[in-house]
This record gives C-alpha cells, structure tokens and sequence, in this order.
C-alpha cells in the first residue's frame, strides 16, 4: 500500500463526477453485491462521494479533503486506502490537476454494472459467493432476478413508419441551415446525461505472462484469430481468479476450442473450474490462492542460489492456501486457518508472498500453529511499515524479532497463569533471522551462555523442524516443475 500522505493531504481540493446518472437501482446494487466486497467504509466512501451530486446531475461543487473527513468521520489514510478499493473493483476513476504543488483531484463515479452481468462475471460472483455463502447467494440471485414471459406470446407492436407519416425531403432540406445545425449540436465543453456507461473490472497485463502462454503454443495448430481482445481478458480473469499459470492455462485453452477451432468462452471458464476443482476440490477460490504479483517478485539470475534466495523465490512463486498445504505434508488447511489468513489479506491489505512469510515465522515461532491474535499482531505492524515484498518482510522481520518475540511471550506469560505447570517453550529463530548479537554488555554475557546451553536441545529439535518444513516445500516444486516438464513432452 502506498503512503498516503505522499499521494494525499487534508489541504487537496476535489470535486466529484458521475460518469452517467446514477438510479435508485443502482445503490441496491451497490448496498447488496458491492458492499459485501468492499466492506462497510468502502461503500460509505462511495454514498458520500454521490451524496455530494445534486438529483440527477453530473458534478458536485469543489470541496477540500478535510470535509471529506469531517462527513465520514475517518482519517486520510482510512480515505485513501478505501478509494483505492473503489478503483479496483471499477467503481470510482481517480484524476489529478497538479499545478505548482496544489492539487485538484476529481473523482468520476462509475455506475455498477447490472445485475445479470455481475451474477455473470466470473469473478465478481464467485467472490460475492465466497463473501456470503450458498443461501445468501442464492437469495441475492433471487432478489435481482425475476419471471420470464411465458412462451407463445406474439408480438404485434408497431414500427415508427406505421404509426408515422414521412417527412418530404424538400422540406426537410430547407429547414436545415447553419443555424438549426448548430441548435441540434452540443456545446464541446459539455455532454448529455446518459445512464448507459458501467463500471470494468480492469486486471493489468502483468497479472498473466501472455508471452510464455504463447510461446507454449508455438507449436500447436490454433489460430491467433481465436485470441480475439475478450478472450484474452477472459483468460486473464481466470487467472487471478483460480491462481493458473500461463503454462497450465495453454492446456486449458486447447480444451476450450469449438469445430471451428475458436476459442469457446464458456468452455473455457467450465474447463477453468474444472482444473481448479481438480487441484483444491468444491470449495471457491478466495484471496488465499493468489500468488506475489510479478513486479513484486525479486528476479533471479543466479543459476546456484543461496538458500535463503531458495526460500524467497519459493515464498514468492505459491499461494498462501499451498503453502499451508504443502507445509502439511498434502493436507489441505482447515477453514479457521484460511478465515485467520483470508482475514489478514483482506484486512492488512497484505501482499500473497508476504504472507506466506507470515505463515513461515509464526508457525516456526509457535510450534507449528497459527494464532489468530499473534498473526493479526504482526500483520498490521507489516501494514503500518508498507511491507510489500518477500524480501522486505524478511528482513524486518530480521530487524525486529525481538519484539516479536516479545509479543509471543507476553502470551505465554498469559497462559502460565491459567495453568502453572504449562512450561514455557523456548523460541528459536530461522538462520534468516539469526544474527549475533555484538552489542551485548560484559555484565548480560554469564546470563547470554546460560540461555544459550539451555537452549541447545530446543535448537536442535528446532533445526530438524525447520529443515523438515523447507524440504516439503522443495518437494513441493520439484513435483510441479516436473509436472510442467512433463506437459510440454506431451
């Protein structure tokens, strides 16, 4: 999450634009299949911005940020953080007037897209049903939907020419003159009320590599006509959606072809779940199957890597849901450990890559479980530093562990006095997070090597786990390099 106050000040004037009439169908919309995406403040943030529009009208009067707060009752960086939510689900289109360091933004609302298009998306829907489950979903569905006319009905409506007698061209091409021209045409600097313009959701390119899904296919026999621009922003929405890579989407995408060798989008999305559903089952994907976006990955050159830039790109290339996955020995991870880590993402607003170092720490922190209170903890210090990367998880985490191993203690000290004979575990720390510690005094050095012989079978037993942990997720990526391998052969 960028800083906010690098983008943004309480001083910054905005007005606010519709980009076309909004209707009361709209906010139902928005109140019942938007808001649960959004969350509470999300969809405050938007009723305020239309709050600010006259009825029926295009733009508000310019006001400053400040105001905006005052209303909402939240703070810049609470404004900020929600406006980007807006942006990315296609609700609200940011722009910036930056004249010597006084900044006039204007925020242009984009209508909700109707409910048969949301229901389906393919990825707005999905989430919602992930959001609210299978009988609110359903209700939802029942509530924006209604009767079809019954069949055998005929339609006798009349066209404009029956009912309408033609003008004669004569005198049509007399009345047409400059003047008229001009009393016909709109001013430039002005546009018509319109209510037909809805919100896109908008996936960058670099969400999916389209260069290694088609060098994948160089060899196969498909058109490049069948990559029409709608089925390439299809493929990239199945993508984020169910976590498919570019060389397990080419399979998918040869699945998907009709008789004319094009490109079938509902095959192809029925052919998408049905990978997904082979790879995790009947349950929906969620936030906790995405991987690190691509800009955020740390490139690698180096053909022999450390093992610590082993761990990185591993962290870095799998989703939070494997991870806990593989870091089981294949057992998939119950709903209370996803709802602790979907909570995060959502939440904290935490990259994919650094949660898994997340999940990395805390549960070789705490003998292989996660707390909700201690990852919750953790995460929102993350939040507040602007953790983006693996890397920069790592290394505060490096930096900072002795008061992350304060907070775990502080719980244990919680536990000891509900029960007096739970023994305290020692904590141990990741070679990535060991450092000598060159500053201890001469006095602290006796209790230093008392701790450190008491701690040397807890270390040991520490390695093995460690090591334990590090070789599943290796095993995990020689099963599925191998697997790619073998797909290529095919």
């Amino acid at each position: 999450m960028e800083q906010h106050w690098k983008e943004l000040l309480a001083i910054d004037r905005y007005s606010v634009k519709s980009r076309s009439v909004l209707q009361d169908i709209d906010r139902k919309i928005l109140t019942l299949l938007y808001q649960p995406l959004l969350g509470s403040k999300g969809f405050s943030l938007y009723m305020t911005l239309w709050g600010e529009l006259e009825q029926n009208r295009l733009w508000s009067e310019e006001s400053t940020h400040h105001s905006l707060m005052t209303i909402m009752q939240s703070n810049l960086r609470e404004i900020y953080q929600e406006r980007l939510k807006l942006e990315g689900l296609g609700l609200l289109k940011t722009y910036l007037d930056d004249i010597d360091g006084l900044k006039r933004y204007i925020y242009e609302l984009q209508a909700p897209i109707r409910p048969n298009e949301f229901f389906q998306d393919g990825v707005l829907n999905i989430y919602l049903y992930n959001r609210v489950g299978r009988n609110k979903f359903l209700q939802l569905k029942r509530f924006f939907s209604d009767e079809q006319m019954e069949e055998g009905m005929k339609e006798i409506t009349k066209t404009f020419n029956d009912v309408f007698d033609s003008v004669r061209s004569a005198e049509m091409v007399g009345r047409l003159n400059i003047e008229t021209m001009e009393d016909l045409s709109l001013e430039k600097e002005r546009e018509f009320l319109h209510t037909e313009d809805r919100a896109r959701l908008e996936i960058s390119d670099t969400a999916f590599d389209f260069d290694l899904f088609f060098a994948g296919l160089s060899n196969v026999l498909i058109s490049p006509k069948a990559f029409t621009p709608t089925v390439k922003e299809v493929i990239k929405k199945l993508s984020y959606l169910y976590g498919i890579s570019a060389v397990d989407m080419k399979n998918i995408a040869m699945s998907s072809l009709d008789q004319d060798d094009l490109i079938d989008i509902e095959l192809l999305r029925k052919s998408a779940r049905d990978w997904y559903q082979f790879q995790y089952g009947d349950e929906l994907p969620g936030l906790v199957d995405k991987k690190q976006p691509l800009p955020l990955r740390t490139s690698v050159e180096k053909k022999q890597l450390s093992k610590e830039e082993e761990l990185m790109f591993q962290l870095e290339t799998i989703s939070p849901r494997q991870f806990l996955t593989d870091v089981s020995g294949g057992i998939p991870p119950n709903s209370s450990d996803l709802q602790i880590i979907e909570e995060v993402m959502i939440q904290q607003k935490l990259e994919p890559g650094v949660v898994n170092v997340l999940i990395y720490y805390v549960m070789l922190k705490t003998d292989m479980k996660l707390t909700r209170a201690y990852v919750q903890k953790i995460a929102s210090h993350w939040t507040r530093k602007q953790i983006k990367t693996v890397k920069e998880a790592m290394d505060l985490a490096k930096q900072e562990h002795r008061q992350y191993q304060q907070w775990a203690e502080e719980k244990t000290t919680k536990k000891k006095t509900q029960s007096k004979k739970t023994p305290i575990r020692k904590e141990m720390l990741p070679d990535w997070l060991s450092e000598d510690d060159t500053k201890t005094s001469e006095q602290d050095q006796p209790k230093k090597t008392e701790k450190v012989i008491g701690e040397k079978k807890d270390l040991e037993q520490f390695e093995l786990e460690k090591k334990k942990l590090f070789d599943r997720i290796k095993k995990y990526k020689d099963n599925k390099n191998s697997e790619t391998h073998e797909r290529r052969n095919e």
